[in-house]
């Protein structure tokens, strides 16, 4: 029996135009932006045989409706993969599709699979967060969880407080510049971007591009904006980042049934951790997950040339530099934009921060080590290491 560990590889990233709740998607079904993600995916990579994918594993925050039914496997029917691929849902909140991805991965690097699809999908637009849930009582009746940490704009606020230091000045002006980083690399974003059908009640459209970037944004903008959560309060709409639909999906395999099939190499998985915090912060997520990956990875954060962290709030992003000493401007930070730009289709976004971190990976061959990290509802943080496959060592 082998029983070495084998190097997982992400082979490939695709996902929907991200649009505004209510507006671009607002009558498209969740499950058909997942359909076409799985379908370009395979398109994209013709030199796969369809039965060799062993496992479809997609996530969503709300699984009710179009949203339900075991979507890995309702989608992958429904894709066009062959009756015996398997699938399955599964639920993190906003980590959704990187635990996808961690999941499968566990299974690939154990021999259990070779070959797996793994993604996930939000539709705001008809499925909101918390829809439908009923939390236990004691939850809050026991102080377990305070109230405040249901509404995640609380929690930024309460992150603020933790971090008096991240200022509501410092925090509109890391937005604008994610604003300004994502418009100048629009055009390469482009590429990991499927187009999508879309009806509303001026017709049928097909949309090719984020509808939600606002590259007008300035600080003078912002600083008028009102603080909804609490009155005088930090978090404001432009540094948040706004409802959206979308969906992603990507490609992960072991590092020789890549070779055999001669599917591309973008990035080799080198760990990832899970974390829990205080869920009234929770924007904190991804220090504990951080430190917790790169130690078992044996690196430090001074290896990590590329760090793609999910824009749920501009505070949870610069409590995560000032954690780690890493200045608000860095570039190895976001450097093509984030989610406050682009839209954060909660459970879709793990995936996202994936396909844009392989892509930058491309463009740095000095870069050896990145990371995918991301905070996550009720108080947990996420983080994925991953290796670049076209380092040629640094400049």
């Amino acid at each position: 029996m082998n029983d070495t560990i084998r190097d997982v590889v992400f082979v490939d990233g695709v996902r929907t135009p991200f649009g505004k709740a209510g507006k671009l998607f607002e009558e498209t079904r969740a499950d058909d932006m997942i359909i076409r993600c799985i379908r370009s995916l395979l398109r994209r990579n013709p030199g796969l045989p369809p039965e060799r994918v062993d496992e479809v594993a997609l996530a969503a925050t709300t699984q009710i409706g179009d949203q339900g039914l075991t979507l890995g496997r309702t989608a992958a029917l429904l894709a066009g993969l062959p009756r015996s691929v398997p699938g399955y849902s599964i639920d993190r909140m906003c980590a959704g599709a990187m635990t996808a991805v961690t999941s499968v991965s566990s299974a690939i690097a154990a021999r259990q699979y070779d070959i797996a699809i793994a993604g996930g999908v939000e539709s705001m637009s008809n499925h909101p967060m918390g829809e439908g849930v009923d939390p236990n009582p004691r939850i809050v009746a026991e102080r377990l969880v305070d109230p405040d940490a249901l509404q995640m704009g609380f929690t930024a606020e309460n992150l603020h407080d933790l971090y008096p230091s991240i200022t509501k000045d410092r925090a509109d002006a890391y937005a604008v510049g994610t604003q300004q980083r994502y418009a100048a690399a629009v055009e390469r974003l482009q590429d990991d971007i499927t187009t999508m059908a879309a009806r509303s009640d001026e017709g049928w459209t097909v949309a090719v591009a984020d509808e939600l970037p606002r590259p007008e944004t300035t600080l003078e903008g912002l600083a008028s904006l009102r603080t909804p959560f609490r009155p005088h309060g930090r978090v404001t709409a432009g540094t948040s980042a706004p409802l959206t639909d979308g969906a992603t999906a990507c490609l992960l395999a072991d590092a020789e049934t890549a070779a055999e099939l001669g599917l591309p190499v973008a990035m080799r998985m080198v760990g990832f951790a899970f974390a829990g915090v205080d869920p009234e912060t929770m924007g904190s997520g991804p220090i504990p997950s951080t430190e917790k990956a790169l130690a078992r990875a044996g690196l430090s954060i001074e290896d990590i040339g590329l760090i793609e962290i999910n824009e749920a709030f501009a505070v949870q992003v610069l409590a995560f530099l000032e954690h780690f000493k890493i200045a608000d401007d860095d570039p190895r930070v976001n450097p093509w934009g984030g989610a406050i730009a682009m839209g954060h289709p909660l459970a879709s976004s793990g995936v996202r921060l994936m396909t844009q971190l392989a892509r930058e990976f491309a463009a740095h061959p000095e870069v050896r080590y990145g990371i995918t990290t991301m905070c996550v509802g009720l108080g947990q943080g996420g983080t994925v290491i991953w290796e670049n496959p076209n380092f040629k060592g640094a400049k």
